[in-house]
């Protein structure tokens, strides 16, 4: 097995990381507090070739693979989470859905546009049943004779009010099948959408989640991605890559706020020494270094076995899971080391555990991390 990444891995990875220092991170504090989503910067992220990394380039992607992907939104959630999080949503949830499940005409009138960056996808995947008790996802369907016509609504759908195609999942009015879902892709404006109120999270502030709501929506037949009742299907084959982007997006808090930390032990001086030769601060650097290097190689492994074509949901939940945890773990020890500084918004690490915190919980993935987990604990 080997350890090193591949020379266009680093170059992409040295590529976004200067990218994520000049244009995400001097914004990335202000775009928290206003709850703010910069279309311009996921518009020149669509320029580097970063919004269709996985997809081939045959239809307008990079022809990469998801552990370069892994890559660019680790270097992106070093400096801002929340321009991470957008990244991974429109990969993971609506391009990468019409790549693997779409047919071609699907492909010619959207997939292009969202793997080159000039258009920007949405989500509304099916939840917990207990959530749908409590009215968090209702979206029905009725078939007509070239139409589709969704009816109800989402309580937060990815990326809503900002997107320009949303990825729906609608469960059919007949009730021989429970869960039945079809998948089908709304483009903004389309009559019967409608955007709702706006989720304020305590993390992720810029990556936004809308309720939305469609009234008789009516939907070309082509815009079905799948066969019919397989959206359930299709949505839980997302599973894997949306953990692996989580843990991606994990990782690069804790680097961020490792690195933070570090630098601030070299330059801090207490007592007429630098706080970094005590060794109460050392020891705290040295553990902080050892579970991201343990929460990196988790999350690139899963990656690794993902692009290999083999089975990797074991590995993916444990790496996402494992990785967030981390990542709070890191950014309140790098609390400590600044002390009351740490407490404040202009050394962005309050705003690190915030994040961290989010993609602790089901958010970070949509909902889906608990039913992964329950399938490892039954191995």
């Amino acid at each position: 097995m080997q350890f090193s990444l591949a020379e266009e891995q680093e170059m992409t990875r040295s590529v976004v990381r200067e990218f994520a220092e000049s244009e995400v991170a001097p914004g990335a504090g202000k775009r928290d507090e206003l709850e703010q989503f910069d279309r311009k910067l996921f518009d020149k992220m669509g320029k580097l070739g970063l919004t269709g990394i996985p997809v081939s380039e045959r239809y307008g992607g990079a022809g990469g693979d998801w552990l370069t992907f892994s890559i660019a939104v680790e270097e992106l959630a070093r400096v801002c989470a929340s321009t991470a999080a957008a990244l991974a949503a429109h990969t993971v949830y609506t391009a990468w859905p019409i790549y693997v499940y779409g047919d071609e005409y699907t492909k010619a009138c959207y997939l292009s546009k969202l793997a080159g960056g000039t258009m920007l996808g949405a989500c509304a995947l099916p939840l917990q049943s207990n959530d749908e008790r409590n009215g968090a996802s209702s979206i029905s369907v009725q078939s007509g004779k070239e139409s589709w016509l969704l009816n109800g609504g989402h309580s937060y759908a990815v990326q809503a009010g900002i997107a320009d195609v949303y990825l729906v999942f609608a469960h059919t009015d007949s009730n021989k099948r429970k869960n039945e879902y079809h998948a089908f892709l709304i483009e903004r404006g389309a009559p019967g959408l409608r955007i709702g109120k706006s989720m304020n999270k305590m993390g992720l502030r810029s990556f936004p989640f809308s309720e939305i709501k469609l009234e008789q929506c009516s939907i070309p037949k082509e815009n079905q991605i799948g066969r019919n009742r397989q959206g359930l299907t299709n949505a839980s084959s997302l599973a894997d890559i949306a953990h692996i982007s989580a843990a991606a997006q994990a990782v690069g808090i804790a680097q961020g706020a490792y690195e933070a930390a570090a630098a601030y032990a070299k330059e801090r001086k207490q007592f007429g020494s630098l706080i970094g030769k005590q060794q109460g601060i050392s020891f705290k650097l040295a553990d902080m270094w050892t579970r991201l290097e343990a929460a990196r190689l988790l999350t690139y492994q899963a990656a690794w076995r993902k692009d290999a074509g083999l089975d990797c949901w074991r590995e993916a939940a444990i790496a996402r899971k494992f990785s967030a945890e981390c990542a709070v773990a890191a950014v309140i020890e790098a609390i400590q080391v600044f002390g009351g500084y740490g407490y404040m918004q202009e050394y962005r690490l309050e705003r690190f555990l915030r994040d961290a915190k989010c993609l602790e919980s089901d958010l970070g993935t949509g909902g889906m991390n608990t039913d992964c987990l329950s399938r490892l604990l039954k191995k």
